[in-house]
């Protein structure tokens, strides 16, 4: 009772591109993480250098009570958090955005991003100031990160896309010459 070889081949080449297509998934995810951690910290050594008035623990301002949100615990949830969150943005941009191989698409991600942070959910933050009322250096700082943020997801998953293709197209090259 054993299957044509033909039909064993097809439902072993049909596992490894889920399998593929999953591991995919998990290093966008990972990726996504990794770059809301990474770039919310660099985000809070501008505040700390005074290149912004913007803390990452404004996050933490609609919902938390107490002074520890302010201290160096609620900076480091507020970090967390921002990795968490940042998960959504990643998917968001995998699902949307993957196939496309350029930069420019990263930073116009970055910069939607900003303005979705700094103009639409503005009033969410009670501590953030509008637009017109904030500091320059705080503005363009802000700016940078998030583009450079978005450049960063955008670029390393729409990579990891391209590499997934070649891939696939290798394994089909490999399976036709057979």
């Amino acid at each position: 009772m054993s299957e044509p070889k033909e039909q064993h081949e097809k439902k072993q080449d049909n596992h490894p591109t889920h399998k593929q297509e999953m591991s995919f998934l998990f290093k966008a995810i990972f990726i996504s993480f990794f770059g809301g951690i990474f770039w919310s910290f660099i985000g809070y050594l501008n505040y700390l250098f005074s290149f912004s008035v913007i803390n990452p623990n404004m996050l933490l301002d609609p919902w938390a009570l107490g002074d520890w949100k302010d201290k160096g615990i609620g900076v480091i949830v507020s970090i967390f958090l921002i990795g968490v969150l940042s998960i959504v943005v990643g998917l968001l941009y995998y699902v949307l955005l993957k196939k496309f191989k350029t930069i420019w698409i990263g930073f116009a991600y970055g910069l939607l991003w900003w303005a979705i942070v700094f103009v639409v959910l503005n009033p969410l933050f009670p501590n953030l100031k509008t637009i017109g009322e904030l500091p320059a250096n705080t503005i363009i700082s802000s700016l940078c990160i998030y583009i450079l943020y978005g450049v960063f997801i955008g670029y390393s998953i729409s990579f990891e896309a391209a590499e997934l293709q070649t891939k696939d197209e290798s394994t089909d090259f490999q399976t036709a010459n057979k």
